[in-house]
C-alpha cells in the first residue's frame, strides 16, 4: 500500500519540480532573447516569439528531454548584414529556409556526426561559451549617454554590483537550506521583491525594451519567390543552419553527460528545423540550443518534457498578460543567476588536467576556448576538429613500420603494420630500397590496411620504383576489402 501511494506522490514531486524548473529557466530566457534581438537589429517581440516556438516545440518533439532550445546569439550575429541590407520580411524567410535545411539535416540523420566531437572541442566549447556568458553579462553594467554606452558610476554602479553579489549568495548558499524551490527563481524573486519594497533605482528589464504584446500570427515572408531571393538567403540559412546544429548538438551532449541519460540527436534535429520554419511563419526568429538556459534548467531540477514546455508557454504568457510584472525585474539578478551559471559551466576541471594531457590536446582545449570568445561557436569547433583531425592523422602515420624478411630463394618479402593513408605515404615509401633489393620482392599485407586513394597511389609509385630498377613487387595477404579496392581502381597490382 505504501508503495501504491508513494508512486503518484512521486509523480506529483517530479511535476512540481519540473514545473518550477521551467518558471526559472523562462525569467533567464526573456533578456537574453530580446537582447539578441537587438544585435540582430530587430523588433524585441520577434526574439520572445522566436524563443516561445523554438522552445515549446523542442520540448514536445524533440529528442533531448531537459534542454532547452531558444533565440539563440550565435544565430542572430550572422544575419545582422542581411537584416540592415535587405530588411526583416528577407530574414525571417532565412529562418524558414534554415528550418528546412535542419530537417533535412536530420532526415538524412546526420546528427551521429557529433560523435566525431574529439572531448577536447568539447573542453573548449564549453569554457569558451562560459566566458561568452559572463561577458554578456557586463553590458548590464553600462548605460546609454549622449557620447555612446559608458560604464555605470557612482552609486548606480554600487547598487548594481550589490544587488548582483546578492542574487549570486542566494543562488550559491540556499541549497545548504533548502531544495524545495530553485534556488536561482528565489533569487530572482526575491531580490525583485527587494527592489520595489525598497523603491531600489537600478535597471530593470522594462529599460531593456517592453515585452507586451499580443498573439503570433501566421505571416509568410513578403519576399519575391524568384532565384534572386534564393540566392539572398541561401548562404545565410545555410551558415545559420550550420552554428543551430553545432551548438545544439554540443549542447545535446553536455546535457546527456549531466543527466546520465542518452537523448536522439536526429529526433533533436528535425524538431529543431520544424520549429525553425514554425518561428519564421510566425514572425519570431531563428534559434537553437541555449547553453547557459539549459544549465539553469537542469540546476533547477528541470530533466523531463514538461520543463521546456513550461518555459516556452511563460514566454507567451508574459507577453500577453504578464509583462508589467516582468518589466520590474532587476537586470542586477538576472545577470547574478547568469554569473553564477558561466561559474558552473566553466570546466575547471580542464585547467588542472592542461599540464597531463597530450601537448596536442591542451592546444585543442585553449583554441577552441579562446576562437569560440574572439569569433563564433561554429569556426572554434571547426578549427579544434581540423587541429584534432591533422593530430591524430600525424600521430598515426608515424606508426607505419615494417619487417624485412630474406627468403632461401633469393627473393626478399617486405611485412608492413599499419594503416596507409595520405599522411603515411611518404613514410611508408622510405622504408622501401629498390636499388638494394633482389629481383623478386613480396608484400605481404596481412597486417597492412589500405585506407584511401593515396594509399593506391603509394603502391603504384612503389611498383613503378622496381620496374625502373629491372624488379618486380608483388602482393600477397590482401584483405577482401583491400582487394576490392585496388580492384575498382583498376591498377596492375591488384591482378599481380
Amino acid at each position: 500500500m505504501t508503495m501504491t501511494n508513494s508512486a503518484p506522490a512521486s509523480r506529483l514531486r517530479d511535476l512540481r519540480q519540473n514545473f518550477l524548473a521551467g518558471l526559472t529557466t523562462s525569467f533567464a530566457l526573456v533578456p537574453e532573447c530580446i537582447a539578441f534581438a537587438l544585435v540582430a537589429q530587430l523588433n524585441p517581440l520577434m526574439g520572445l516569439y522566436g524563443a516561445f516556438f523554438i522552445c515549446t516545440i523542442t520540448a514536445i518533439f524533440g529528442g533531448r528531454p531537459g534542454m532547452i532550445s531558444g533565440a539563440a546569439g550565435s544565430m542572430a550575429v550572422v544575419i545582422v548584414a542581411l537584416v540592415v541590407q535587405h530588411g526583416a520580411q528577407y530574414f525571417l524567410a532565412t529562418v524558414v529556409l534554415s528550418g528546412l535545411v535542419m530537417l533535412l539535416f536530420g532526415a538524412l540523420r546526420l546528427g551521429k556526426l557529433v560523435r566525431m566531437v574529439p572531448h577536447p572541442v568539447m573542453l573548449g566549447f564549453v569554457n569558451g561559451l562560459a566566458i561568452v556568458i559572463a561577458m554578456a553579462q557586463l553590458e548590464h553594467f553600462r548605460h546609454d549617454t549622449p557620447s555612446g554606452p559608458q560604464w555605470l558610476q557612482g552609486s548606480q554602479l554600487a547598487i548594481m554590483l550589490g544587488l548582483t553579489l546578492l542574487t549570486m549568495l542566494v543562488t550559491w548558499l540556499l541549497p545548504r537550506v533548502t531544495r524545495a524551490v530553485p534556488p536561482a527563481l528565489a533569487a530572482i524573486l526575491g531580490v525583485g521583491v527587494l527592489t520595489q519594497v525598497l523603491n531600489v533605482p537600478t535597471p530593470t528589464l522594462g529599460d531593456m525594451a517592453k515585452i507586451a504584446g499580443g498573439l503570433p500570427l501566421f505571416h509568410f515572408p513578403e519576399v519575391p519567390l524568384n532565384l534572386e531571393t534564393l540566392k539572398i538567403i541561401a548562404p545565410y540559412a545555410v551558415l545559420m543552419a550550420i552554428v543551430g546544429l553545432l551548438e545544439t548538438l554540443l549542447t545535446f551532449n553536455l546535457t546527456d553527460e549531466i543527466t546520465a541519460s542518452r537523448g536522439q540527436a536526429n529526433r533533436e534535429c528535425l524538431a529543431l528545423g520544424a520549429a525553425n520554419v514554425v518561428s519564421g511563419l510566425f514572425g519570431g526568429m531563428g534559434g537553437c540550443a541555449m547553453i547557459g538556459q539549459t544549465m539553469i534548467n537542469l540546476g533547477s531540477g528541470g530533466r523531463s518534457r514538461v520543463s521546456g514546455v513550461v518555459a516556452g508557454v511563460m514566454i507567451l504568457l508574459f507577453i500577453l498578460f504578464l509583462s508589467p510584472a516582468i518589466e520590474r525585474i532587476p537586470l542586477a539578478a538576472l545577470a547574478g543567476v547568469m554569473f553564477v551559471v558561466a561559474q558552473e559551466t566553466f570546466a575547471w576541471g580542464s585547467l588542472r588536467v592542461l599540464g597531463r594531457v597530450p601537448k596536442n590536446d591542451a592546444i585543442v582545449i585553449v583554441a577552441v576556448t579562446v576562437i569560440t570568445v574572439f569569433t563564433d561557436l561554429a569556426v572554434a569547433v571547426l578549427c579544434g576538429i581540423v587541429i584534432a583531425a591533422l593530430n591524430f592523422a600525424w600521430q598515426h602515420a608515424r606508426e607505419i613500420r615494417t619487417e624485412v624478411l630474406d627468403n632461401a630463394d633469393g627473393s626478399r618479402t617486405y611485412r608492413p603494420h599499419g594503416t596507409l593513408f595520405f599522411a603515411s605515404v611518404a613514410h611508408f615509401l622510405e622504408l622501401f630500397d629498390p636499388q638494394a633489393d633482389p629481383a623478386l620482392v613480396t608484400l605481404d599485407c596481412r597486417d597492412l590496411r589500405l585506407a584511401d586513394h593515396s594509399a593506391i597511389a603509394a603502391l603504384d609509385t612503389l611498383r613503378e620504383r622496381y620496374a625502373r630498377a629491372g624488379k618486380r613487387v608483388r602482393l600477397d595477404g590482401l584483405s577482401a576489402r583491400c582487394e576490392r579496392l585496388l580492384q575498382r581502381a583498376g591498377t596492375r597490382l591488384a591482378a599481380e
